[in-house]
Parts: structure tokens; sequence; C-alpha cells
């Protein structure tokens, strides 16, 4: 007893003075799933990963090691090994006399079986051994036998609870909530209900929901090109929200047009490709979502995009010779001076055999403004062709109220089938497969039938009020074309043309856009006119059908330009 009670406290005094070189060398791997687990509670590592890092640190000690390196991964699922600092730490212990390798537990190293066996592997190629600070393994067969079952759990456990979330956000969605992050001009919010239960919603962001909502007012006016829009959105004053690691900033183009083809904003939720009826207040009315879809789509036909040369007439001119689109290109002088000009894209990319020179950009606008001065209709053409219209119209209106009332009966029959699925779904009774389907083909089935019904609404006051500004246009659009700026001489463009075919004679072959393939084709005009005299000379003008001038001519594919009093020159 007297030797043990010498030795003692020399022993422990000789443990004190073990120099860190006397210790084995270990490295320390930390993780967190999100980045909200990184960031919990506004610190900078959040809370997991400074216990992680004690718990380590505790087990280094009691295997009498050091740690000399550490490595974190702030926010990167286990599910996969393209880790960032895990890759470097499998590098680091290549190259460094390491034995041990600490983790709090296997779970923060691998959450897959294949994963964890290539990760063990190469640590101990390494000749790293792996220690868990809350878990009893080690290289014995029971140990090793602990770690492949602890490796397993967590392999079931990341597959179930991603299941569970998937059916948690499925769930979710049918009952129209958000399940994922609120877009631009939403906040998602927490919120607690009367029994203290947490309540994850989506409310509107009061300073960018009023421009989100503008933005598709504007766009759907047919009046701004994305890159404008985004541009008068920049003034205006939208910005994306900002995150820890990005700044608010002004709303790419790129997000613009995502943001415009998003459903989301007339009250839809879409989740897996399925749409759901959202609980969120929409911003946009579905009419002028759908409106939207349309001018996007136009743009697009018209080659309307954002280019690193733009020029009012792109996408508009066509070449002569090949049909192919002309591009616009800036040739450079000696002197330094920059000239723009058209060139045949078929030719440029030899997609064909195509010939045709350059032509001067200059020279082109002059062709087309010339060309205006060929349009032009009398005015007793513009009121013949207007009281057809107006005839034609006032009889479609009258018998619109049946099928629209059809249409109703119709979307009530949908949305209760809607309904039934989803309570089949609900009670198993059919698979999630099965739903997505059906839902899918009931979905498209409404958006078919809320746009007749949002047409029924107003497309005949939209017909008549834009092909009677399309009559007034027409009338007189060589002097208006004269007084615009470059912003509006496309939109004049593309309301009157579908294409402008230009050879490099400089000769113009126009093909017009609706409704001015109506307006301006003459036997039109001329049946229109003897349609008109037939009326005068009956006592029963409702006799005389109207022949069919305004066949097909709808708000649709009218694509038609509204001029303010600064846009229209004044006498």
């Amino acid at each position: 007893m007297l030797t043990q009670s010498l030795l003692t406290p020399s022993t422990t005094i000789a443990e004190a003075q073990l120099s860190e070189r006397d210790l084995a060398s270990a490295v320390s791997y930390l993780r967190v799933s999100t980045k909200e687990q990184a960031e919990k509670g506004g610190k900078a590592e959040g809370f997991s990963i400074p216990a992680q890092r004690a718990a380590n640190q505790k087990k280094a000690a009691q295997i009498g090691a050091s740690v000399i390196e550490e490595f974190v991964d702030a926010g990167e699922s286990a599910k996969k090994a393209d880790r960032p600092a895990l890759q470097e730490m499998i590098r680091y212990v290549k190259t460094h006399r390491v034995k041990y390798c600490i983790v709090h537990k296997v779970d923060r190293l691998a959450r897959n079986r294949a994963d964890d066996v290539a990760i063990h592997y190469a640590l101990q190629e390494a000749g790293v051994t792996l220690v868990s600070a809350t878990e009893n393994i080690d290289e014995t067969p029971s140990g090793m036998l602990l770690h492949g079952i602890m490796s397993t759990i967590a392999e079931f456990y990341s597959r179930n609870l991603a299941t569970e979330v998937v059916k948690g956000m499925t769930q979710k969605a049918m009952s129209g909530g958000t399940p994922t992050k609120a877009p631009l001009g939403y906040l998602n919010t927490l919120e607690r209900d009367k029994l203290g239960r947490e309540v994850r919603s989506v409310a509107t962001d009061p300073e960018r929901a009023p421009l989100v909502a503008w933005a598709f007012q504007a766009y759907a006016s047919g009046n701004y090109s994305l890159s404008e829009l985004q541009k008068e959105l920049a003034l205006k004053g939208l910005t994306t929200l900002p995150t820890p690691k990005r700044p608010s900033r002004a709303v790419p183009v790129s997000s613009l047009h995502r943001m415009l083809r998003s459903p989301y904003y007339k009250g839809d939720v879409v989740y897996k490709s399925v749409r759901y009826d959202g609980e969120h207040h929409r911003l946009v009315e579905p009419e002028v979502w759908l409106a939207v879809q349309s001018v996007l789509s136009a743009h697009n036909l018209s080659g309307d995009r954002t280019q690193r040369h733009d020029h009012y007439l792109k996408g508009t001119v066509f070449c002569g010779s090949c049909d192919s689109r002309l591009m616009i290109n800036h040739a450079r002088s000696g002197s330094g001076t920059i000239y723009p000009y058209f060139v045949c894209s078929g030719r440029h990319q030899r997609t064909t055999n195509c010939t045709q020179k350059a032509l001067h950009a200059t020279d082109i606008e002059n062709l087309v403004t010339n060309y205006y001065k060929n349009i032009h209709i009398p005015r007793e053409t513009v009121d013949v062709l207007r009281e057809s219209l107006n005839f034609e119209l006032d009889r479609l209106t009258a018998a619109a109220g049946t099928e629209a009332a059809e249409l109703s009966t119709r979307r009530t029959k949908n949305l209760a089938e809607q309904d039934r699925l989803l309570n089949a779904h609900l009670a198993d009774a059919i698979t999630l497969e099965q739903f997505t389907a059906k839902q899918n083909t009931l979905r498209a089935e409404l958006d078919t039938i809320d746009s007749r019904l949002a047409e029924h609404h107003n497309d005949y006051a939209e017909a008549r009020l834009h092909i009677n500004d399309c009559l007034e246009l027409a009338a007189d659009i060589s002097r208006i074309y004269n007084g615009c700026d470059d912003h509006t001489r496309r939109l004049c463009n593309q309301a009157f043309f579908e294409k402008i075919y230009i050879d490099e004679n400089h000769t113009i072959r126009p093909e017009f856009a609706t409704p001015f393939d109506t307006v301006l084709n003459q036997e039109k005009t001329k049946a229109a006119h003897e349609w008109s005299t037939q009326r005068a000379a009956t006592s029963n003008e409702s006799e005389v059908p109207t022949p069919s001038i305004w066949l097909q001519v709808g708000t649709s594919n009218i694509r038609c330009p509204r001029l303010d009093s600064n846009q229209r020159p004044t006498d």
C-alpha cells in the first residue's frame, strides 16, 4: 500500500508532463445537414457544431490523442460523399501522419452503407482508425460489427426520413400549403396556433408583392420585352431577398422569366409535377397570367431575346433568299467607327447555302420605314370594316351565354371530381401515381375551362377594342411610325408583321400578323364593302349574313400596341 501511495503522485505528474509530441495525432470531422442548423440561434456555427467539437475533443483526451486538424461540413447532407471538407480530410490523412479520425457519431460520416464502406476503406488505407465519440466502435470484430449495424441504421433512418418528408410535403401541397421556399413577392412565416403549435405559412411581402403584380400587368400589355421589364423593375426597386451569403440585388432576367412562368402567382401550388389549389393569396388574376404566357410565347416565336447586340427590327426581319432569320452584327472600321449590319443567320452559321451579303442596318431601317407608306386604309374602308366587326361581335356575344353556362357547370364538376380524387388518395384507395396522373388530367382540363371562361368574360370586348385600335393604326401608320421611338417601333413591327423578308436587292416581302392580314387584304375589304352595300339596300339588315372576314380573329393572337399621347405624333 505504501508503494502504491508513493507511485501514484509521481505517475500523475508524469502524465501531466506529457508533451504534444507524445500524444497520437487525430483529425476531427464535424457535420450538420442544413444551413439552418449551421446558423441556428444567429451564431456563426449554430449549436450542433460546437457540441460535436467538444465531444470529439473529450474523446481525443480519453484515447491519448491530440486533434491536429479539424474539418467541418456545414449544411452538407451525409447522403452524398462528395462533401468538400470530407474530401479534404481524406486527402489530408493520405499525406500526414494521423492515427485517429474522430466523429461524433457514425452517421456524421455517412448515411448510406456504400459510402460508409468506401470512406472507412480510405481511412484504413491511410493507417487511420475511425473513432466515434458516442459509440463503442473500434477495429475489433465486435467493434466492426457494431460499426456495420450503426451504419445500416443510419442509412435506414435517412431513407425513412426522406420518405416521411416527401409524404408530409405532398400532404401539405394537397391541403393548399406551400411545401417549398416561398417565391419572390411572398415570405415564409412561422406562427403559433392557440395550442402553441408551430404553424409554417406564407404571407405576401408588402415591399415586393405590389411590384410583382405590376410586372405581370405590364408584361401582359405586350409593351415590354423581358430585358426592358427587368430594367424598369430595377428602377422601381424590386430586389431579391437577402441571404447570409448573398446580399439583395436586382432580379436578373432569367429569374424574371421563371417568375412570369410560375403558376404560383395565380394561386396554384405545384409539387412533384402535380398542381393543387393553394391557400396563399394570389397576386395575379388567372386571365392576366394566361395573357402573360401568350406574350412570352409570342416573343419566343418572334425571336425577342436578350442578346449582346439589340435592335428594334431584330426578330422581325428575315433573309429573302433562304428564309433564315437576320441577325445583328457590329463591324468596326479602321478608324474605330462601329457599323451595325444585318447578316443572314443561315449563312453565318453555315446551316444553308445562302450567299446573301450583309445589309447595313440603316438601309434596312429606311426600307421598313418606307414600306409603311404603302400601308393605308381609306377612312371609308375603316368605317365599313368596323361596322362588320361590331355586327359580328354583337352576334357572337349574344350566343356566348349558353357556352359560358356550360363551362361553369363543367368547372363545378371538375372541382368536385378533384375533391373525390383527393379523398380517395387520403383513404389509400388509389396510389400516389394514380392520383398524380388523374390529377394532372383534371388540372389540364380545368386550365382549359378557365381559359375559355376568361375569353368569354373579355374576349369580344377586348377583340372589339383591339381591332378598332388596329384599324386606327392602319389608317395612319406611316405618320405614327415616323414619330415613334425604337421601343414603340419594335412593338409596331411585332404587331403588323409575322415576318419581313428582305433580299440583297432591297426588296421587301411582308407576312402580316393577325388581324392586319385581314384588314389589309383587298379581297376581304371588298367583301366588307359589298356586305355594307347589301345591308343598305334591304329593309331587314339582320337577313344579310356577315362575310367570313373576322373568322379566327380573337384576342389570343392579336398583338396591337397601345400608343399614348407622347408616342403619337401630333398634327
